[in-house]
């Protein structure tokens, strides 16, 4: 699939690794949805104003099903069509287990893995009836391996992966095809107010030696979205934290 004069809806696109893909998809030619859980700022949108293709702001809580829908539908009516969607939208709420209440693990839950059933839900009818499109699902290292203090976190990005091999599985034959990317440690506004002690700690932790950038992980999304013969798999860009 090319990108150019594509329709590309991305959650959670208004700042960090949401912002770079938003970028990236809108330098390749494509129509961009920006959205977050507030309004999109004229700020943001005046970011893309040099690229060729259209950018529209779509604010909504992915976690509320019928919000997710009215986002689908509001797009699909001013864009014609969404072709592909990023669920990247996640919030975390670390604590130990025995610190955690259920309310910080089901709110995890609730917008890192239920908002993505709710986003993928939404898309796949007019998807399905088009017989094409592409959904990338922003997962993380942590869902692979699991991390102190992020029992919730991981759990709802390990449940990403599942999710996106299951509908894989049952919408190839329609010529959708769903993936994931399981981003490392990235620079964002997490990592720089990290103490140069535990900043270190991160990056010894990592083969490359150093930690991974939004646009790094924008350009995999992208590559995901374009490659029609490759689905239901995990693509980890994490410096090599993963690797067997």
């Amino acid at each position: 699939m090319e990108l150019k004069g594509k329709n590309v809806f991305i959650t959670g696109s208004t700042r960090g690794i949401g912002r770079a893909i938003a970028h990236q998809m809108a330098k390749e030619g494509a129509n961009v949805v920006l959205n977050g859980r507030s309004s999109i700022t004229d700020d943001l949108l005046d970011e893309f104003t040099d690229y060729e293709g259209r950018v529209i702001g779509i604010s909504g809580d992915v976690s509320d099903f019928q919000d997710a829908k009215r986002m689908v539908e509001k797009a699909i009516s001013e864009l014609g069509s969404v072709d592909v969607l990023v669920n990247n939208a996640g919030i975390t709420k670390d604590k130990l287990m025995l610190k955690m209440s259920q309310e910080d693990f089901e709110t995890v839950l609730s917008i890192n893995l239920t908002g993505a059933f709710n986003m993928t839900q939404s898309v796949l009818k007019p998807m399905t009836k088009a017989r094409k499109g592409a959904i990338i699902n922003v997962s993380s290292v942590v869902g692979l391996l699991g991390n102190i203090g992020q029992a919730n976190y991981a759990a709802s990005k390990a449940g990403l992966i599942g999710l996106t091999k299951s509908v894989a599985r049952e919408v190839a034959g329609r010529n959708i095809r769903v993936n994931v990317v399981a981003p490392g440690f990235i620079e964002s506004d997490m990592t720089e107010q990290l103490s140069e002690k535990h900043r270190e700690a991160a990056i010894e932790r990592i083969p490359m030696k150093r930690i991974g950038k939004c646009e790094e992980v924008a350009q995999v999304v992208a590559f995901l979205a374009k490659q029609d013969y490759l689905t239901g798999q995990v693509l980890a860009i994490d410096g090599g934290m993963s690797m067997q």
